[in-house]
């Protein structure tokens, strides 16, 4: 019997994406592929397709503090990523939650909006957001507007300064994704108290759904297994590439998915 003190449990605390490409499930099927045990916090429900987010359904503050606690009282969670967390609430019940963990290795995906545009996030939450739970993250992975947004920056600001201002919350580290740039290439950039470093690949031309989900759950699920940040975060950019190459188009959306299956990562 597989002893679970030895096993990397990781926690998903996100949204559910009814189409599967994204969110909860997404999360999970990266875990997999990254070799971790995948548990998860749901804390909304979508109806959405790659054409859009047609529905949403938010959980109660009380019922997600419920799931996180059921988790982390029995399983040996090692790291977690938060994903859609929809109200200010909501935010303030997992930082509770999450304050009696203080081991737990954290990584922020700031999802505000959807790649369809949908708004995932209130706009009374990013502040508690800011306040409660970046200071908890060991890594904090917003791309170009999400980073403007969280700092009150213009877009368009340099990347550099952008993560100096998100780390100026507490946060150990930051992840500022270049896929809204301009240019043949994407440039993403890590940046902690330590330094940083650029991680440099070809821009596709195809939109691409759940591509900021997948990249935040393989990093969370690499440094469950003890890897280090940087390693971690250039393994999860390499895999994504791949994954991205060989992305599929379903039959009416306008963004393409990944295509999950089996396989580590």
């Amino acid at each position: 019997m597989l002893q679970m003190n030895n096993t990397n449990c990781v926690l998903t605390i996100a949204g559910s994406d009814s189409c599967g490409g994204a969110g909860i499930q997404a999360d999970l099927k990266t875990f997999t592929r990254h070799g971790a045990e995948g548990a998860s916090v749901l804390t909304a429900v979508t109806a959405q397709n790659t054409v859009g987010v047609s529905a949403v359904e938010t959980l109660s503050p009380r019922f997600v503090r419920a799931q996180l606690d059921a988790v982390l009282a029995d399983l040996p969670i090692r790291a977690a990523k938060t994903g859609m967390l929809a109200t200010a609430p909501i935010i303030e019940t997992l930082a509770e939650g999450l304050t009696l963990n203080p081991e737990l290795k954290l990584v922020i995906d700031p999802v505000m909006v959807a790649t369809s545009g949908a708004r995932l996030l209130d706009a009374d939450a990013e502040q508690a957001l800011i306040e409660l739970l970046l200071p908890r993250a060991a890594l904090v992975t917003p791309n170009l507007p999400e980073a403007a947004a969280l700092t009150g920056l213009p877009e368009g600001s340099d990347p550099l300064r952008l993560a100096e201002a998100i780390l100026d919350t507490g946060c150990d580290a930051v992840l500022v994704k270049g896929g809204h740039g301009h240019g043949s290439r994407i440039e993403d950039l890590l940046v902690s108290q330590f330094g940083h470093s650029s991680f440099s690949h070809e821009r596709t031309n195809r939109r691409i759904h759940g591509t900021g989900c997948a990249l935040s759950a393989a990093i969370t699920a690499r440094l469950g297994r003890g890897e280090d940040l940087e390693s971690a975060t250039g393994k999860s950019i390499e895999w994504l590439q791949g994954m991205i190459a060989s992305s599929w188009q379903p039959l009416k959306g306008e963004l393409a998915m990944l295509p999950f299956g089996a396989g580590n990562g």
